[in-house]
């Protein structure tokens, strides 16, 4: 088939949103499981250790995530279809309730449900406006589109990253997402676009990619488990993990061991920047497909 021909297919018959958002939605899920797959991270779930949790392990992420399957295509054929905010909104409330049914009432993946909801329904939206792939920063700055409706709709007080947002004063994923994910386009995207283009594998990029992220975000798990001590401190052990060259640094896996020793002897768990990294290799990956 012709190139001209295959892309008059893609844009002209009516099904193919629907096998786009099939395969959006799968590789969704596919970037949660390659960010659970990812080791060592500190204080993070692994398939080989909990980190800093007491309360699940890799087989709690993975009945969580075939929970959410439905969910991720559902969004994406939402987003192709251009349904209003509250569809999506109210998609994510019940993927919710399906992952604390799958879990047993363990919050796996509710900031993933969130951001990653979104990202995946407007990489969606833009292919069924446009007809071809949108770059990863597009999809972050289109979901800008949502802005008044992300800042209108009402927060769980009681939710942990709701406290931890007011008592420290900090933005949470609702203003990322209004702004248009910055800390995904300037952050972990470039970070991820240098290290697979220096030759590093998957989980080496990933890696690499996590710490950029936790020197850099304000990120509420760390606040809710360790106060502004434990952010602060996990921040700069991030730092220095980068400015003694990150992956590029003889035996940089033992070195993230040791960090994540630490993390876990006090308790920290960068689970905001856990959710980020699995956005940031959904976008990256959605590029290609």
């Amino acid at each position: 088939m012709s190139a001209q021909v295959q892309h008059l297919h893609h844009v002209d018959v009516p099904a193919v949103p629907r096998d786009v958002a099939h395969r959006l939605g799968r590789l969704a899920v596919g970037a949660l499981h390659a960010e659970l797959a990812c080791a060592p991270k500190p204080g993070l779930v692994t398939p080989f250790d909990s980190g800093s949790h007491s309360d699940m392990d890799a087989s709690t992420f993975l009945r969580s995530l075939f929970a959410l399957r439905g969910y991720f295509i559902a969004i994406a054929q939402a987003g192709s279809d251009n349904a209003p905010f509250a569809r999506l909104r109210d998609l994510g409330i019940a993927a919710e309730a399906a992952m604390l049914r799958a879990t047993g009432g363990i919050n796996t993946h509710r900031g993933a449900i969130f951001s990653l909801g979104l990202l995946t329904a407007q990489a969606a939206r833009l292919r069924a406006a446009h007809g071809q792939r949108p770059s990863a920063d597009a999809v972050c700055n289109g979901v800008q589109v949502w802005g008044a409706a992300l800042r209108a709709a009402p927060l769980d007080p009681s939710s942990n990253g709701q406290r931890m947002r007011a008592q420290y004063k900090v933005a949470g994923v609702r203003e990322q997402a209004a702004a248009g994910y910055p800390l995904l386009r300037e952050i972990a995207l470039p970070s991820l676009r240098v290290a697979l283009g220096t030759g590093a594998t998957q989980d080496a990029a990933l890696a690499q990619t996590l710490m950029q992220l936790v020197a850099h975000v304000d990120d509420l798990n760390l606040l809710h488990r360790g106060g502004s001590d434990g952010l602060a401190y996990a921040k700069a052990q991030a730092r220095r993990f980068l400015d003694d060259g990150g992956i590029a640094q003889p035996h940089w896996r033992d070195r993230l061991s040791s960090i994540g020793k630490q993390f876990v002897a006090r308790r920290l768990s960068p689970g905001g920047s856990a959710d980020l990294l699995a956005c940031a290799w959904f976008l990256h990956c959605q590029e290609t497909l």
